[in-house]
């Protein structure tokens, strides 16, 4: 029987009319505007000016923090200007346009094809050279990449476990990229394992990619410790908590980290990244973006420069549909409506979905019927119907008793709603608002 996580979840409608679409390059653009805060955590200080010439792979935006990440140029040319342009939030942020001249790379940078499995890099230095080449989470999150190496002072990982589980509908990019880069993966999987300095990796696939499943196994035999795992298809299995549990039946506790649990958990396409950084000194400068909806003419998976417009890639797809309602961001389940499409392709882009007006309208919001559908799907145990009324109510220190921070902001209960109740909506705006409560307190 198929392993999954014991609590809640839904199984959508599939929608991966990509899958099985070769990775094609998207051409270089004229411009790139490369957002000078693409990750979790502290900004960055921006280290060019305008009229500065940059090549591929060049710093451009250092650091301020531990857990912050440098952003690299993903393009050579001049700097036009260093200003604050929309970005996917539909806010003005800090961003680096480029004008685009030639692709001439950084001479450090290996460009080749050419497999490299030898590890010659410390533990340390492994770690140091992540957050070098401003690596983060490829998931979603963009959670700083060696924030998560970095083991604290009393704390042990036990287990890496790569999430290659693609649960949203509709995105296949993580997909594709398992089968025409297994073997680079195989290589990230093990730096990681070095990195953390642990013996066991387990890498966990739902059941309908049976291809990716076939092809990793027959790689991981070659691999000190590497171990596939087929999961039973469920969202959302590539929530850290639930993979960790329907992996390792390891629950970890509320508040708490995988760590808790001596785990660390990284995306399958944060590995490849990670081989990239360490085998290729290649930083993080493009990434798989799958392309896709159901007018869209031609579903794709596009390897594609940061900062590049979704313009571009809608385009590279077939173009906007006529009967398009709304731009989304990731997935339909998490993602977020786009208020314009001229924005720029970021390390967390995971996808562009296209969907048609009839999908997109909400319906009328009717009163709570106490089903207790979303309780019943919520994987993390919490009752979406109480935490949607008291955030309404303003009664944010009953939404924080509550448990709403445990909340991983699944959409589940908003999809199972018969309702229509914008249950996501409002535990959001009651986090946000526990959220200034907590850091309200830890500075007094």
């Amino acid at each position: 029987m198929l392993k999954t996580f014991p609590v809640g979840g839904v199984h959508p409608p599939e929608n991966k009319f990509s899958a099985g679409k070769a990775i094609e390059t998207l051409p270089l653009p004229k411009t790139v505007t490369i957002p000078a805060g693409q990750h979790i955590g502290a900004p960055t200080q921006v280290l060019v000016k305008k009229g500065d010439t940059v090549k591929v792979g060049q710093i451009i935006a250092k650091a301020s923090g531990f857990v912050s990440a440098n952003i690299h140029s993903s393009v050579s040319g001049t700097v036009a200007k260093v200003d604050e342009i929309f970005d996917s939030s539909g806010y003005r942020k800090p961003s680096i346009v480029i004008n685009v001249e030639g692709d001439e790379w950084m001479e450090d940078i290996d460009t080749s094809d050419t497999l490299i499995k030898d590890i010659k890099l410390s533990q340390n230095d492994i770690v140091k050279k992540v957050s070098e080449m401003g690596i983060v989470g490829l998931g979603g999150a963009t959670f700083p990449t060696h924030v998560k190496l970095s083991i604290p002072d009393g704390k042990k990982a036990e287990y890496l476990i790569i999430n290659a589980v693609e649960c949203e509908p509709y995105l296949t990019a993580d997909h594709q990229l398992m089968m025409e880069k297994g073997e680079e993966i195989m290589v990230g999987v093990s730096i990681l394992m070095k990195a953390i300095n642990v013996s066991k990796a387990i890498i966990g696939i739902e059941n309908n990619k049976p291809n990716a499943i076939q092809h990793l196994t027959s790689l991981a035999g070659k691999y000190q410790g590497i171990k596939v795992e087929a999961l039973k298809v469920q969202y959302p299995q590539g929530g850290e908590k639930q993979l960790i549990k329907a992996l390792i039946n390891r629950e970890v506790p509320s508040g708490g980290l995988p760590l808790d649990v001596n785990c660390v958990v990284q995306n399958v396409g944060t590995a490849f990244a990670v081989y990239e950084a360490i085998q290729k000194n290649k930083p993080l400068i493009e990434r798989i973006v799958s392309v896709t909806g159901k007018s869209v003419s031609k579903p794709s998976n596009f390897k594609a420069r940061i900062g590049v417009s979704a313009d571009m890639l809608i385009e590279a797809a077939g173009g906007l549909p006529s009967d398009t309602g709304k731009v989304v961001n990731g997935g339909p389940m998490m993602g977020k409506a786009l208020g314009r499409t001229d924005v720029p392709v970021t390390k967390g882009t995971s996808g562009i979905l296209i969907f048609k007006e009839e999908e997109a309208s909400r319906k009328t919001i009717q009163p709570c019927i106490r089903c207790a559908k979303c309780v019943s799907v919520c994987p993390m145990g919490l009752e979406p119907y109480l935490l949607m009324t008291v955030a309404q109510k303003g009664n944010f220190e009953r939404v924080e008793t509550e448990r709403a921070m445990d909340c991983i902001e699944c959409g589940s209960c908003s999809y199972t709603c018969p309702s229509t109740r914008p249950l996501l909506d409002y535990i959001r705006l009651g986090k946000f608002e526990v959220g200034k409560m907590i850091r309200a307190r830890n500075q007094r």
